[in-house]
């Protein structure tokens, strides 16, 4: 069950401020208040979905390809194409999901451990 006041629903209607990073037409993009990487972006669909699987299996095709396709846009924005990233995404509270709103943590990091790839979180 989607719940209407979570933070990212918050976002989504201008109640609570955020860093934008890139907005599509299915999608807004901003950087995470408190990063665990250098670039730490988190990407959230203007949907009610919960989870992936939720996203996955109800979202229009318009939805999903604006979504995913403004993630291959940040990276390319962002250079991460060039030094590396992660995608990360908790779904359910066993998984530790916070936010009960879909949502990806773009992660990537200058020196990537030192040249060792990107640390495990």
């Amino acid at each position: 069950m989607y719940d209407n006041n979570n933070i990212f629903a918050k976002i989504l209607r201008n109640e609570v401020s955020c860093k934008k990073a890139k907005e599509g037409d299915y999608y807004l993009a901003f950087h995470d208040l408190f990063p665990k990487a250098d670039t730490h972006i988190l990407i959230i669909p203007k949907g009610q979905y919960v989870t992936y699987h939720d996203f996955t299996m109800n979202a229009s095709a318009e939805e999903k390809l604006d979504f995913f396709n403004g993630i291959a846009e940040i990276v390319k924005e962002f250079g991460l194409d060039q030094t590396g990233y992660k995608l990360h995404n908790n779904n359910l509270e066993a998984a530790n999901q916070v936010v009960p709103h879909f949502h990806v943590h773009i992660l990537g990091w200058k020196n990537a451990n030192g040249g060792r790839g990107c640390p495990n979180l």
